[in-house]
């Protein structure tokens, strides 16, 4: 990477930047070693999200037992009619939520209790939240006090006594987790040029899946031993992390500008930059100041999403990303919920899924700059419905061995919806201006965790009749995914920083379309 010598001052003898993208383009480099240590430590919140939502997979679920007495065998596959003398559990009754607390024999709505309030919590948590980042917050410290809410919960819930506390520390632990990704993703992209975005993105990707890929391991060494230790190595870690953030990450200069503060967003660039300034400052009298004045945010936390709804294109733009991420939450979050209908050993399987998130995270890195935006994530959510309804039909197929079939067309499932959410997070940063960017990719999000609220109802239903999950989950993500043909292509664009800029850009591209269909 060359050395950069180039110092945050205007040069008289250069033409102005014209955005703050040229700013960041030509005074810090397109990339550099600051920009990719920050980036680094901010995407390093995915591994702590990721165990938080996986976790129950390991904490919550039903232990094998065996019989104790001789009219007790193994065909007898409702333990809720035998005598509590006549069977026992595999291991101690405290490695699982449900063998502790006696839950074994509980309805379904009991038993999912847990999980199904921790992704009430992400959205309720999303929608309350999503906003302080743009307003009042900003990204740094949105992401330091989410972690830590997230810590503190996760720290609590080791001490629950029963289900229902149990459950509500659930709810708090998913409303503290909302935000992280959001604020993960933005913060880590909003410093670097446009060449780099799509890959610097890519990262809080990684971060999801190495926390993903975490789980099964320490589950395993955990095997036979208390769930709440589960809990315990997730929660100190993250404590350590949030004192991290706290001191060694900064804000966001596009944030600071457009909220006004200058100063500052001079002062981060010149520390990313690391170069060391002997006086003057840098100049911002060319860039754009007319619509900061109109569009400057209110300190109202909702300022972001009354924009997003009175801008007719942008609340299209918005509907359709929305509809996407909800097909795609389906199967991103109920794939690995439903592999036990598939009868698969709990760690093997959420360990192959978890490694599914290696080449979706590849092929998106190396791609992400030759892929159309809006072609890629209708094929990946194409390819990802077809798989999944083919689980559902092919026990009805005369094939001998359906079993391994299923498995591999489960993986393509959850491979093409890792991608196309990694596709749609770049996509939405690029189709919303700095003012109400991470509000709109909050938005996106609570629509991918909604269909993680709904996920695991249908994999209940799923479990006598697989086209309630399987078959549910490919035609939601397949049809949803036809809404992108509304969305206008964005690779290779500028990041604009004001709704009038954006509006500008979107007038200009049906301009052209409208010209090129003429001639």
């Amino acid at each position: 990477m060359a050395k950069l010598t180039q110092p945050l001052l205007n040069d008289s003898n250069s033409s102005p930047p014209r955005s703050l993208d040229d700013t960041i383009e030509r005074y810090i480099g397109s990339f550099g070693w600051a920009q990719f240590l920050q980036a680094t430590l901010v995407s390093f919140s995915g591994v702590f999200d990721a165990q938080q939502t996986f976790i129950s997979v390991f904490t919550d679920f039903e232990p094998k037992w065996h019989c104790t007495e001789s009219f007790c065998h193994d065909s007898i596959s409702n333990i809720c009619i035998l005598p509590k003398t006549s069977w026992s559990w595999d291991f101690p009754p405290h490695v699982s939520v449900i063998s502790e607390w006696g839950l074994q024999c509980s309805g379904s709505f009991v038993k999912g209790l847990p999980e199904s309030s921790f992704f009430v919590g992400c959205l309720i948590g999303g929608l309350i939240l999503s906003t302080l980042a743009d307003s009042s917050l900003g990204r740094k410290n949105m992401l330091f006090l989410s972690c830590l809410l997230m810590s503190i919960s996760t720290m609590l819930t080791v001490f629950s006594p029963n289900i229902w506390v149990y459950a509500f520390l659930r709810f708090v632990n998913g409303f503290g987790r909302a935000t992280i990704g959001t604020c993960a993703l933005v913060l880590s992209t909003e410093l670097v040029g446009k060449r780099w975005r799509g890959r610097v993105g890519i990262m809080s990707f990684f971060g999801f899946m190495l926390g993903f890929l975490s789980l099964p391991a320490m589950a395993y060494l955990n095997r036979g031993n208390s769930w709440r230790i589960l809990y315990i190595w997730t929660s100190v870690p993250t404590i350590i992390y949030c004192v991290l953030v706290r001191y060694f990450v900064c804000e966001s200069p596009r944030w600071l500008f457009v909220r006004g503060r200058r100063e500052e967003a001079i002062s981060i660039l010149k520390r990313v930059a690391s170069i060391p300034m002997s006086d003057g400052t840098m100049s911002f009298s060319s860039l754009p100041t007319e619509e900061e004045e109109d569009e400057k945010p209110s300190v109202n936390i909702y300022a972001a999403m009354k924009v997003l709804v009175e801008k007719r294109w942008a609340l299209r733009r918005l509907t359709a990303v929305m509809a996407v991420a909800f097909g795609i939450g389906l199967v991103y979050y109920g794939m690995p919920l439903a592999l036990s209908n598939l009868d698969f050993n709990v760690y093997m399987s959420a360990a192959f899924n978890a490694l599914m998130d290696l080449p979706a995270n590849l092929i998106t890195l190396f791609l992400v700059d030759k892929l159309s935006r809006r072609n890629a994530l209708i094929g990946f959510t194409a390819l990802g419905g077809v798989s999944s309804v083919l689980i559902f039909a092919l026990p009805n197929m005369r094939i001998g061995s359906h079993g391994t079939l299923q498995l591999v067309l489960e993986l393509i499932s959850y491979f093409c919806a890792c991608s196309a959410f990694n596709i749609e997070m770049i996509y939405t940063i690029e189709l919303f201006p700095t003012c109400v960017r991470n509000s709109a990719i909050a938005m996106t999000r609570q629509a991918l965790v909604l269909g993680g609220v709904f996920s695991p109802i249908m994999v209940a239903a799923g479990r006598k009749n697989g086209f309630w999950s399987f078959g549910l989950f490919g035609l939601a993500i397949g049809l949803l995914g036809l809404f992108a043909v509304a969305l206008p292509e964005t690779r290779g664009s500028d990041l604009c920083d004001t709704m009038d800029e954006e509006e500008c850009k979107d007038r200009q591209g049906n301009n052209d379309i409208i010209s090129s269909v003429i001639a």
